[in-house]
C-alpha cells in the first residue's frame, strides 16, 4: 500500500518510471537514473534532466503517460490532483501517491517508495539526510511567518512539510495553528504578528532581495530556497547547514 492506503500492484521489476512530483523526480534521477522516462515541466532537478514532459502537475497529460507505458507513476497527495490519479489508475497503470508533511514522514515513505515501488535499495542519500538531521536543535527559539505568495498574500498554514523542517530549526510557524494549510492573510495582518523572522522562499512566489522584504518595514526578513525549504529528496542532505545559514 502507498501512503494514502490505497493498494498498488508494482511488477516485480520496475524499469520505467514517470513521475509528477519534481522533488520525487530529482530523488528517482539520484537513485535509479536509466529507469526515470518522464516527468513533469516543473521538474528542475536534476539540471540535465532529459525526459519526456508530461505537463504540469495539476493538468499532466495521461495520453502521454499512458504512452510511455511506465511500470509505476510517482505522484503525491498535496501536488497532484485526485481526479488525474485516479484516471490514470483506470487506464491501468499503478500509481503510487506519496504524503508527506514532516520530516520524519519524508525518509520513511522515501524508504518506502524505493523498496515498494522503485525495486530498489534505499539510496546512500538517503541515510545522509537521515543523519544531516538528526541533531535536535537546542538553542533559543524563533517565531515566523512565511509568505508563499502575494497579490493575495498567502502564508504557509497547518501541517506543512515547510513548517516541520523550520521546528527543526528552531522556527516556529506563527499560523501552524491556523485551519488551512495555505491560508490568505491580509499584509497589515502579518505584520501585526511582529514574527522574528519573515521567511521568503524563492517559490512558488519568487521573493527577492526587491520583492518582499519591503513589505516588511522593521522586521528582520531571511530569503531561503525554496527547494531547500520545501523539496523531500537529495536536497535534505545539504538542506540543514545551507537553511541555518540563511536563516541567520
Amino acid at each position: 500500500m502507498d501512503d494514502t492506503g490505497a493498494t498498488v500492484r508494482i511488477p516485480g521489476d520496475v524499469r520505467r518510471i514517470v513521475s509528477l512530483v519534481p522533488s520525487l523526480t530529482e530523488s528517482v534521477a539520484a537513485t535509479v537514473p536509466d529507469a526515470l522516462v518522464g516527468a513533469t515541466d516543473w521538474c528542475s532537478h536534476p539540471a540535465d534532466l532529459d525526459v519526456t514532459r508530461v505537463r504540469g502537475t495539476k493538468n499532466p497529460d495521461l495520453d502521454a503517460i499512458r504512452r510511455l507505458r511506465p511500470d509505476v507513476v510517482l505522484a503525491n497527495f498535496e501536488e497532484n490532483r485526485p481526479q488525474d490519479i485516479e484516471a490514470l489508475r483506470a487506464a491501468g497503470l499503478a500509481v503510487w501517491v506519496t504524503r508527506i508533511v514532516t520530516l520524519e514522514q519524508a525518509f520513511a515513505s522515501l524508504e518506502r517508495m524505493f523498496a515498494q515501488a522503485c525495486r530498489v535499495e534505499p539510496p546512500a542519500w538517503l541515510e545522509a539526510a537521515r543523519e544531516a538531521w538528526g541533531e535536535p536543535y537546542a538553542g533559543e527559539r524563533r517565531t515566523a511567518i512565511v509568505p508563499i505568495w502575494r497579490r493575495p498574500w498567502m502564508v504557509v498554514g497547518r501541517e506543512t512539510f515547510t513548517g516541520d523542517v523550520l521546528r527543526h530549526l528552531g522556527v516556529d510557524n506563527l499560523y501552524a495553528g491556523h485551519p488551512e494549510r495555505y491560508p490568505k492573510i491580509p499584509l497589515p495582518e502579518l505584520a501585526a504578528r511582529r514574527p522574528d523572522l519573515v521567511v521568503l522562499p524563492d517559490e512558488p512566489y519568487a521573493f527577492s532581495e526587491s520583492d518582499g522584504p519591503e513589505a516588511f518595514p522593521g522586521l528582520a526578513c531571511a530569503l531561503v530556497s525554496g527547494r531547500l525549504l520545501t523539496w523531500y529528496g537529495p536536497s535534505l542532505v545539504e538542506a540543514p547547514a545551507l537553511l541555518r545559514a540563511a536563516l541567520g
